[in-house]
Order: C-alpha cells, then sequence, then structure tokens
C-alpha cells in the first residue's frame, strides 16, 4: 500500500474511533421492587427497598439523570410494560440524534412457574426477555433478583459462573443484550434482617460503590459487579438453611469492551482506605445496625467506597477479636479511614451482632384527591326537617404507612348544599337554603391484594349546618355537633400515582336544640387522588 493510501486508511480508523467515543452516551433505567407475590406466596420484606437503594445509587453514581430513572414499587405488569414503553420511546428518540444509548432494567421481588409474580398479577419471564431483545438501546441489560429467576439464562450462552468472556477495555463500543439474576433455575433468591435486603442486591450495591473495583481505575464495570456480587453472595448463603445461591448470566455482546455501571472517578465525596491500613474486609454499618457496604482491601493498595453521606460504624472482623470504631462522610469531602483510631473488641461487641428482625421498611407518603358523596341521617323524620339528605364534594389527604404499615391516617373536608321549603306543625311554607359542612379525620387499617386494597377504620367528624331562609324576618339556623363513626371500602390503583377509592360511612349523632336525639347518617362516596 502507497504511503498516501496508509495515511488515509490511519486516518478513517481514526475518524471511526473518535466518532464511536465522541458519541454521547445517555443511560435509561427502570428500577421495580414489589414485596407482594400473590396469594400462594409470603410478602418479602425487602424487595421494594432494594429497588430504592438501586435507584438512587443509580442517580448519583451510574449516570442516570434522574428524569431517565423510573422507581416503581408494588406496581403491576401493567404500570411496568408501560414505564417500559416509554423509556423505549425515550431511547429510540435519543439514537435518532446520534446518541449512543444503554437500558437498564432491575426487578427485585417473587418469581415463580417462569413469570415475575407483580401482586397478583404476572409477568412472562420469556415476555421480558423478548422485549428487551428488540428494545431500541445499543446495550440492554436485566438484573433481576428473585427466586429461580435463573430460568430466564436457560438460552444458549448462559453460564452458572463468575466471569464473563469479554474483553475490558472501552465499553462505548459494547452492544447487545445481558441477562443477570440473583439465583439459579431451582435455587431461592435469599434476603438478609441484618443486611436489610437481599444478599444477591446488598453486594452488587457495595460493588458498585467500589467494593468490586479490582482494576483500581475507578470505574465499576458489568463484569466487576457480577463477579462481585457472584462471590459474595455464594460465599454467604453457603451456610444457609436453603442452601447456597448462585447468581447466573447470559450475554450476547458485540464489540470490544465492558459495560461501565458507575464511574467514581472525580467524586470528592465519599471514603478512603488508604494503602497503609491493614488488608482484610472492612464492614460499614448504618445508625440501624445494617451493614450497608463493604469493602476487601489487599495489602499495599487504597480502595474507595462512593458512600452516602453520613455516621458509620466500622468494623474489621480478625481471628480472635474484633477492631470496631466509627467515621463521618461528610458531604463534599473524601473521608480517610483512620484504622489506629479502631479499637479491639471482643466479638461479642460486635455492631451487627443481636440486632433484632427489622419490621418491613415503611413506604411513608402523602395523597391528596377530590372526593364526592351522598350524605343522609337514617331517621326519616330528621331526614325531612332537620338534616335533610345532601350530595358532597371536597378534599382529602391521606398519610400511608406513617404510624404503621398498611394503616392510613386521612384528614377530609366535605360541602354540600340544596334549596328546600320548611314544613313544620307550628310553621309551614318558608323557603330556605340548606348547607352542610363536614370535617373530619379517619385513621383506617388496609389490607392490600395487589391493584385491590380494603380497608377499615375509625372515624371523627365535625358536622356544621345551616339554614338561610329567604325571608329575612327569619333568623339564619346553625348547629353544629362532633360525630364519631366507622368506615370501609376499598381503593384501586389504576396507576403509580393515581387511585380510585370508594367508601362507606356511618356516625353517631346527639340532637340536642329542642330535645336529646340519637341520631345516625351515613355517607357514601368515591375519591380519585394523587400519589405524591
Amino acid at each position: 500500500m502507497s504511503r498516501g493510501g496508509w495515511a488515509g486508511w490511519c486516518l478513517a480508523l481514526w475518524l471511526a474511533c473518535w466518532s464511536a467515543q465522541a458519541a454521547p452516551l445517555r443511560r435509561f433505567a427502570l428500577v421495580a421492587g414489589n414485596d407482594e407475590g400473590g396469594a400462594d406466596t409470603r410478602p418479602l420484606r425487602f424487595a421494594t427497598e432494594d429497588a430504592r437503594k438501586l435507584h438512587a445509587l443509580l442517580v448519583r453514581l451510574g449516570g442516570v439523570a434522574l428524569g431517565d430513572a423510573r422507581l416503581l414499587l408494588d406496581a403491576g405488569p401493567e404500570d411496568f410494560l408501560r414505564a417500559l414503553a416509554q423509556l423505549e420511546r425515550e431511547s429510540a428518540a435519543a439514537r435518532a440524534r446520534g446518541e449512543r444509548t444503554e437500558l437498564l432494567v432491575y426487578y427485585s421481588g417473587h418469581a415463580k412457574d417462569d413469570t415475575l409474580r407483580m401482586g397478583t398479577q404476572t409477568l412472562g419471564l420469556d415476555t421480558l426477555k423478548h422485549r428487551l431483545a428488540a428494545a431500541p438501546a445499543d446495550v440492554r441489560i436485566a438484573i433481576l433478583d428473585a427466586c429461580r429467576s435463573g430460568r430466564i439464562t436457560r438460552a444458549k450462552g448462559a453460564r452458572r459462573a463468575p466471569a464473563f468472556s469479554i474483553d475490558a477495555g472501552a465499553g462505548r463500543e459494547a452492544r447487545g443484550l445481558v441477562l443477570l439474576t440473583s439465583s439459579a433455575a431451582d435455587e431461592d433468591s435469599q434476603e438478609s434482617d441484618l443486611l436489610g435486603g437481599s444478599y444477591f442486591t446488598h453486594h452488587l450495591l457495595s460493588g458498585l460503590m467500589g467494593d468490586a473495583d479490582r482494576s483500581g481505575d475507578g470505574q465499576v464495570t458489568l463484569f466487576e459487579a457480577y463477579s462481585h456480587a457472584y462471590a459474595r453472595t455464594v460465599a454467604d448463603t453457603a451456610d444457609s438453611g436453603a442452601g447456597p445461591q448462585h447468581p447466573t448470566f447470559s450475554y450476547d455482546l458485540s464489540g470490544n469492551g465492558d459495560v461501565v455501571l458507575t464511574d467514581l472517578r472525580g467524586r470528592d465525596e465519599g471514603l478512603l482506605v488508604p494503602a497503609s491500613a491493614p488488608p482484610g474486609p472492612y464492614y460499614f454499618v448504618n445508625g440501624a445496625g445494617l451493614v450497608v457496604a463493604e469493602v476487601d482491601k489487599a495489602a499495599g493498595t487504597e480502595r474507595r467506597l462512593a458512600l452516602a453521606p453520613g455516621a458509620y460504624a466500622v468494623k474489621r472482623r480478625l481471628s480472635d477479636r474484633l477492631r470496631v470504631g466509627q467515621t463521618e462522610v461528610r458531604r463534599g469531602d473524601t473521608t480517610v479511614l483512620d484504622e489506629s483510631r479502631l479499637r479491639d473488641a471482643p466479638f461479642s461487641d460486635d455492631p451487627v451482632k443481636g440486632v433484632p428482625p427489622l419490621p418491613r421498611p415503611r413506604r411513608t407518603y402523602w395523597t391528596l384527591g377530590v372526593n364526592a358523596g351522598y350524605h343522609s341521617v337514617f331517621d326519616a323524620p330528621a331526614r325531612e326537617n332537620l338534616f335533610l339528605a345532601t350530595p358532597l364534594v371536597g378534599l382529602e389527604g391521606g398519610l400511608f404507612h406513617y404510624f404503621r404499615e398498611d394503616w392510613r391516617w386521612d384528614l377530609d373536608v366535605s360541602m354540600g348544599t340544596r334549596r328546600a321549603t320548611l314544613n313544620l306543625p307550628t310553621l309551614s311554607g318558608p323557603a330556605y337554603r340548606y348547607t352542610l359542612l363536614t370535617a373530619g379525620t379517619s385513621l383506617v387499617a388496609e389490607w392490600p391484594r395487589g391493584r385491590w386494597s380494603p380497608f377499615v377504620g375509625a372515624r371523627l367528624a365535625y358536622l356544621v349546618v345551616n339554614r338561610t331562609f329567604d325571608d329575612p324576618d327569619l333568623p339564619t339556623q346553625y348547629y353544629a355537633v362532633f360525630t364519631p363513626g366507622v368506615v370501609a371500602g376499598a381503593r384501586w390503583r389504576l396507576t403509580d400515582h393515581v387511585e380510585l377509592t370508594a367508601r362507606a360511612r356511618g356516625h353517631y349523632l346527639l340532637y340536642t336544640v329542642d330535645a336529646r336525639r340519637s341520631l345516625g347518617y351515613w355517607e357514601l362516596g368515591a375519591l380519585v387522588t394523587y400519589r405524591l
């Protein structure tokens, strides 16, 4: 080849490489967790919490913009596929603009009979796999933390081993589909009270924060993250009652290089275990007694861990004792761990030993909505002249899971009005406007059943009645009274944020104006709410 030909070939090669590297990368993430798996399963304790943790980490360290991440908690297949379709459309639009795209899908929950169990509904593993295979993104990654989820990797290329046969290098050129699962096709995925999550997701998160960065380049690749999660999950579950749990993978990547999942370079925030610190495993425990991250340090090397700001207990386990202490990660700063400040302690002082089982994490949130209903007293004579049957409209707010899991605290106000004429033995015919105002608070317990959640509870309302006569010579009449009662009904989740509720209320009313009378009233209503 002539000199000019060589020069042209080199220039073309350089331009191709520059174009591949210059193409901007946009990453999309769908993160879902579901604690419920239907009538024949026991509720999980940490599936939704694991989803929250991964969602936060991907936004903080994984290069996923907040607007490109979707977090679904206890959602059904329709919501899941709807969110996936939206991300597919956004990914296709980004590719049309010349951007490289990656789509990461994570699910934590139940799986059985080749399906993901989302409440009372299911999503087939094959359906999800085919959907991801056709998704308009350069790289598609699915991470499933569910029992027997390894069935999705039974196709050619599936491995039950802690390594990939792909080259390390510039992962921006990689294209294809990768499937990671927390367990093999015949194994259960296990949760840990002390970790506050599943073994697999815990070690995946710890690895993505830096523990899996074996190369020390400040980037955690797909290969590093999976290898780390595999080894630690197998080791931690080897002695469990359910037996060892083996994560699996299936990949179909073309091009050169691995895929970088988190980039820790240039971050001032986190914790540094210096090269001078003794080798071995270090554990970092939050205020609730949960191991949130780990790092296995080799002699003469420094290790970085992108811990979120906060105070942590540090534990290093020796053969005959512990080394324990405290450290604090400040926002915007790198905290250097001073191992010399750790103290020797017996195993009985283990900061995670003896921590009681945790309750299910509370997913506290507010809803706001509008209601419509109908109010009527049971007593017919009173309904004709004292407390008229009246349609109502109003506003309502609900606080979920604050006092305890699956309890709801409601605050509501409603008003109704109508025209009527007064017919009494001593007075007949004057026309008036009747106005009813109610303000109440309720405490109810719910029993979630997938999208449906029946509930029952107690309510205290303040009832204000007003009669304004057309005849100005007749005085306006008021009556106000507190009324205790009960409420029951069911709500139905339409989408992640919109819910419909149908309910009935029954109240006791003590009337004391011209005689002491015990009355009762009922209300039927419907409510549309938006989850904040």
